[in-house]
């Protein structure tokens, strides 16, 4: 009987210390969380690109929009980027991208966020010309001043970004 009590003993101490290998091991995963991108100017921009974003395609996206053709491409630009934008966003902050080196992010940094830009620009510009198609007082016409100004503030988050990461990358190539 005694030599089984022990054994429970020495056998249970084992399985807390390999519990708590496991949740050591669980830890240090392949995908870290990175702090210091949290901290940086990208990821502020970020962050106002992905709510102006989905702050755009949610009002049009509520309303009879399919009324008015040009209101269509707004929604394309608007939940294209934003997809784009969330991918992009999670795999800076869990350093997935390190992963991937063969590919310039800075320079998909640059690329992505001034077409995105250019993209924003031409949807806030059919966005507030589409507004002369509405009658003022009804609830869709609040939803689309609404968005017309949160595409402007997209675009503006946008080429913030394509600043911040052509300054980035301008650094880094000139200490190399």
């Amino acid at each position: 009987m005694e030599v089984d009590s022990e054994s429970r003993i020495d056998s249970s101490s084992t399985d807390r210390t390999s519990k708590s290998s496991n949740i050591e091991s669980l830890s240090h995963s392949k995908l870290a969380y990175d702090g210091n991108f949290i901290r940086s100017g990208c990821c502020m921009f970020m962050a106002g690109e992905i709510v102006f974003g989905l702050l755009v395609w949610t009002l049009i996206g509520g309303t009879e929009y399919l009324h008015v053709p040009a209101l269509g491409w707004v929604m394309f630009v608007s939940v294209f980027c934003w997809v784009l934008t969330v991918i992009l966003f999670l795999l800076y902050l869990t350093m997935a991208h390190t992963r991937i080196p063969q590919i310039p992010w800075k320079i998909l940094g640059i690329c992505f966020n001034s077409s995105a830009s250019v993209l924003y620009l031409t949807a806030a510009v059919i966005s507030a010309v589409s507004l002369n198609m509405a009658i003022r007082g009804r609830y869709y016409f609040i939803s689309w001043v609404a968005s017309t100004i949160f595409a402007s503030l997209a675009m503006v988050c946008y080429a913030g970004n394509t600043v911040v990461n052509y300054k980035s990358w301008r650094s880094k190539s000139e200490d190399t």
